[in-house]
């Protein structure tokens, strides 16, 4: 076929709900030629977002299938498509995105080429138009912020959303990891996020993390509150993640930061109420606010309300009491999708991709049935 494979590889991986936009300074072609050889280029052309067989792939690609088996096992290892394995069923492969995707599944084998790259790409990667419509993640509280007069629902809950899965990996902060390697880290714990279901056999089976209990996931949500850290689950309600970020290397955190209202920007239902009479000036929710929503004036608590993205990390520490949380007006709660698929489908409108959406080419009902644990 005519064309550079790795503008091919480039256009097929932007058809993809999270989409892989082309840039003037070409690095987003810099980084698929770090990534991929050309023969693996070539043959990623091939997936979809349908998890296929073998034989299914290698018929599509003119190959024999054990030379594509071979193949496709080797790029899942390195993390550039994902693997589908399940107990007493047929491996099966599919396409992945860039983000939330291929670069976390590089997390052990970053170099500084890569980071200075990914981080040139990252603004353009990084849509604010389209991250408002359609967030690859949304934030929910630490749980201690919780008040049982809130109503909260399953999904807005960390820990029930935990509860409900039985796999899971602890997997090193792909941001935290980056931001040290350059020198401009934090003292935050690096392997603070938690991977479930299919995506923890995924992680464990190449060596992304470790394997832990449930007791043990539950434990990091808490660690998260005491060393002050943002969750971040799946932007649906049948979560495959939770991120557990910082307001300093987190490149959605960074990069929703630099706005000016960033509580338009996540996927919260949640804001904080300040009593400002009950306030003793201690500062400590300054400290601990990721967003800067929260400052000191005239020895009392500021708060800065379209900042907020309610994680609920300075209720927990508040010494008064003159931080709660508060759900936000009904026209501003998010709507959150049911499953991995429907946000796909979601995104991919966002985007601006019409008719067949080009590779979302599935039932959504027939694809998640074949993803669920």
């Amino acid at each position: 076929m005519p064309g550079d494979i790795y503008q091919r590889l480039a256009k097929h991986l932007d058809r993809l709900p999270g989409g892989y936009p082309a840039t003037e300074s070409g690095v987003e072609l810099r980084i698929l030629r770090r990534l991929f050889s050309e023969e693996e280029a070539e043959l990623a052309l091939k997936l979809s977002l349908l998890p296929e067989e073998v034989k299914v792939i290698a018929r599509r690609a003119g190959l024999p299938a054990e030379e594509a088996g071979r193949r496709l096992e080797s790029m899942a290892q390195k993390g550039l498509l994902f693997r589908l394995s399940r107990k007493n069923r047929p491996v099966k492969y599919m396409a992945t995105q860039f983000v939330i995707g291929i670069w976390e599944y590089h997390v052990n084998d970053l170099d500084l080429d890569l980071i200075r790259d990914f981080n040139e790409y990252l603004p353009v990667l990084m849509d604010m138009k389209t991250w408002e419509k359609a967030p690859l993640l949304r934030t929910v509280p630490v749980n201690q912020s919780l008040d049982v007069n809130l109503g909260v629902l399953p999904y807005e809950n960390a820990v029930e959303m935990v509860e409900k899965q039985t796999r899971f990996v602890e997997a090193p902060c792909i941001c935290r990891r980056e931001h040290r390697m350059i020198g401009e880290g934090c003292d935050k714990p690096e392997g603070c996020c938690l991977v479930m279901g299919v995506a923890a056999d995924y992680y464990e089976k190449n060596g992304l993390g470790r394997r832990i209990t449930k007791e043990e996931a539950l434990g990091i949500l808490k660690k998260a509150d005491d060393v002050g850290l943002v969750l971040q689950p799946s932007s649906y309600k049948k979560i495959a993640n939770i991120c557990c970020c910082c307001g300093c290397c987190c490149q959605v955190l960074l990069s929703i930061k630099k706005q000016s209202e960033p509580a338009a920007l996540v996927a919260s239902p949640f804001t904080v109420s300040l009593d400002r009479e009950a306030c003793i000036g201690c500062g400590v929710c300054e400290r601990r606010c990721q967003m800067e929503a929260l400052h000191l004036e005239d020895d009392k608590a500021v708060l800065e309300a379209r900042r907020c993205i309610g994680c609920g990390l300075c209720v927990t520490t508040c010494p008064s009491g003159a931080l709660k949380l508060v759900r936000k007006p009904e026209p501003l709660k998010p709507e959150i999708p049911d499953d991995a698929v429907q946000a796909a489908i979601r995104r991919a409108k966002a985007r601006g991709k019409k008719g067949r959406m080009g590779l979302l080419t599935f039932s959504a009902r027939s694809l998640w049935s074949r993803m669920k644990p």
